[in-house]
């Protein structure tokens, strides 16, 4: 658990970004493609299902910064005419069994409420770092289960929002999880009226065995009748999140969850396969890092399943997890993208993007110490928001890496002309190893001026993302005790 520094701790010097060569953490920095070897580390072919890489990296790479940047001077150079804003609330009714998020399960009389007092404070804090000059193109809520909180204290976190920030959340595109149970209608309608265009509800199944064996207990009625709350509330954007791989899911069982939530014509619909983590409640029951090719290859034929279902359904593919309903009207730009640079994220959880940091605060999957990190996060003072705390320094080929990464894990691929204009050389060049390998397997499509996953690499992406994780990422994750 972190602790705030005592009020005679000397100010630490200004940091700097790290230069190539600089020693971070024991580990080296280099701008030299060459001076790493992902593909030998990750093998592509090991399984299909190594790591689902929704952050380059992972918060897991974070480490302690001695130094505690200033954010005022962390922010001082960079662009801010279009930031993203992420509030994260670490709350759940339930834990399901294959969460690691950072959230905690209920919280006791009076917690949520000190818990939104602290990142008033956090808030009002950053917004002096940033300046008058910050303005915001898009808002997340976020968890955990920002919906745990009642409509009352929903409504405190919009205003809390838009009186520090600036950000008139009914002016931007606003998402926000869910989940059936805390959908109800006070709540919607709050969220509706404060300018949410996108709730993403987290279903996994409509089959109540494999609710129960993924350990999400939730009735089939329940999920529907928040699906018809969201419906009347009038959000523009509904999204399902639906989950194969569950034990005891069939081909057939699949094929209901996927037309159960098709009948609801959802905007957005996302395809997950299931992961057993380490302190997750399957993960306490299983062995996490045993290879198993019968799963893969079951989790592989009901991903291929349900991609063309929704593609005959009428959905566009967008990445391995991601489909679109192409009838749908323009959704105004609610696609929310949690990982782009120029991210303020408020609350214990949440992680914040400059060029030359990635910052947060402490990271854990068991209850204790989320817990003890959660009850850290509403200790504090004031003037502790004004450092970043755990982070991780971008170099220049860390940057390119998580690019491609970015890029490439979505259909509509990297645009070499892009990534030339943003880093004055060439991806192909760069990365020319990675992509020979993925090539070599019929994963790259053959598309001049843009670099394209085929429809099999997208079915890969599990693989692939991690293969392109540099050896400095890979080693500070493996060094991260899990806890």
């Amino acid at each position: 658990m972190t602790t705030a520094p005592t009020p005679s701790a000397p100010k630490p010097a200004t940091p700097r970004p790290p230069a190539d060569g600089d020693p971070i953490d024991g580990l080296r920095l280099s701008n030299d493609p060459a001076s790493t070897t992902p593909l030998g580390d990750t093998p592509l072919d090991a399984s299909p299902y190594q790591s689902y890489v929704y952050a380059y990296p992972h918060k897991t790479a974070y480490r302690p910064l001695a130094e505690r940047p200033v954010l005022a001077e962390l922010w001082a150079g960079e662009p801010k005419d279009a930031l993203s804003l992420y509030a994260h609330i670490p709350f759940c009714e339930v834990r399901c069994g294959f969460c690691n998020l950072f959230t905690r399960i209920g919280a006791p009389d009076g917690l949520t409420g000190a818990y939104l007092d602290a990142l008033d404070r956090q808030a009002a804090r950053v917004a002096d770092a940033l300046g008058p000059d910050a303005r915001y193109a898009q808002a997340a809520f976020g968890g955990g289960t920002p919906t745990f909180l009642t409509a009352g204290e929903l409504e405190r976190l919009c205003d809390i929002v838009e009186r520090r920030t600036g950000a008139d959340l009914r002016a931007v595109p606003l998402s926000v999880e869910a989940s059936p149970s805390t959908a109800t209608a006070d709540r919607l309608a709050l969220l509706a009226a404060r300018g949410a265009t996108r709730l993403s509800l987290g279903v996994q199944s409509f089959v109540p065995q494999e609710a129960r064996a993924a350990v999400r207990p939730q009735r089939r009625a329940d999920v529907e009748a928040a699906i018809a709350r969201v419906r009347e509330a009038r959000i523009p954007v509904l999204n399902l999140d639906l989950i194969y791989g569950i034990d005891g899911q069939t081909a057939a069982s699949w094929r209901t969850s996927l037309d159960a939530a098709l009948a609801w014509q959802p905007e957005e619909l996302y395809l997950y396969p299931l992961y057993v983590r380490p302190l997750t409640g399957l993960g306490r029951r299983e062995d996490p890092d045993a290879a198993d090719p019968v799963w893969d290859g079951r989790r592989l034929a009901l991903y291929r399943a349900g991609r063309d279902h929704l593609l005959a359904a009428g959905y566009e593919q967008v990445s391995m997890r991601m489909f679109r309903r192409a009838s749908a009207p323009a959704a105004g730009g609610t696609e929310y993208c949690c990982q782009t640079d120029a991210m303020v994220g408020l609350g214990c959880g949440a992680r914040s993007y400059t060029r030359a940091l990635h910052y947060s605060f402490d990271y854990a999957v068991s209850m204790t110490e989320i817990r003890g990190i959660v009850d850290d996060y509403v200790a504090r003072p004031a003037g502790d928001f004004d450092r970043a705390e755990v982070g991780w320094w971008m170099d220049a080929q860390e940057a390119r890496r998580r690019h491609l990464v970015q890029s490439l894990l979505q259909c509509e691929g990297l645009a070499e002309a892009g990534y030339r204009e943003r880093f004055g050389t060439d991806a192909a060049g760069d990365f020319a190893a990675e992509l020979a390998a993925l090539g070599a397997r019929g994963w790259l499509a053959d598309t001049p001026g843009t670099l394209r996953l085929t429809p099999e690499g997208l079915a890969h992406s599990d693989a692939i993302g991690p293969a392109f994780f540099s050896g400095r990422a890979r080693a500070a994750m493996a060094g991260y005790r899990a806890r």
